[in-house]
């Protein structure tokens, strides 16, 4: 079930995410654009079918999220909701660097108690700090669904993410940045943590 679950929704995600931010070229150019856009769909489905055939199951828990002290009023914070509980499911993979990738889709409790939706492709450069324990610094390209924004239309977002712990589980962290000089607006930090399902 839930490898049916990540072919049909994740995998798509992937390929669209592969495939985002490419332009038309000129008509001169058409056979080249149909080259390389054939070759990058390629590539995407091959790099999706190698996540759901080789890809480690994990299961994704979120718990906390901290919006920070000097962006939001103790008024405000109070308000907010910080637990933001929540939960979801990656499918993990080692490149021949040893580094980290993984696919994954979640929900989570937002800052305003409604459920917030995320599906996407996480990379970590990953650094052992002796015995089994590794530390992890990377990036996530994902689609965030939140009542708040486009009224729950999914909207595009890269975050910085980190990671510690071992191969098999990990804590770890997401931060959205402050939006503008305006208060009151971005600034959290999304902890939770990943376990792998043996």
């Amino acid at each position: 079930m839930l490898k049916s679950f990540f072919k049909h929704y994740l995998t798509p995600f992937f390929i669209a995410s592969a495939l985002l931010g490419s332009s038309s070229l000129a008509s001169a150019q058409q056979a080249e654009e149909t080259s390389w856009w054939q070759q990058t769909k390629s590539d995407a489905v091959a790099k999706g079918n190698k996540f759901m055939d080789d890809g480690q199951l994990s299961i994704m828990l979120s718990g906390y999220a901290h919006h920070g002290r000097g962006t939001y009023t103790a008024e405000r914070i109070a308000e907010l909701n910080e637990r933001a509980w929540g939960m979801g499911f990656a499918k993990t993979l080692r490149d021949t660097k040893d580094n980290e990738e993984f696919l994954y889709g979640m929900v989570i409790s937002d800052s305003h108690f409604k459920p917030q939706w995320m599906a996407g492709y996480a990379y970590e450069w990953m650094r052992p700090l002796g015995g089994n324990v590794e530390a992890g610094l990377g990036y996530t390209a994902l689609l965030i669904s939140r009542t708040d924004y486009f009224s729950n239309v999914p909207f595009p977002a890269v975050l910085p993410v980190a990671s510690i712990g071992t191969k098999s589980s990990k804590l770890m962290a997401a931060y959205v940045p402050r939006f503008s000089k305006n208060k009151g607006n971005g600034d959290v930090l999304l902890v939770f943590v990943r376990f792998d399902l043996n």
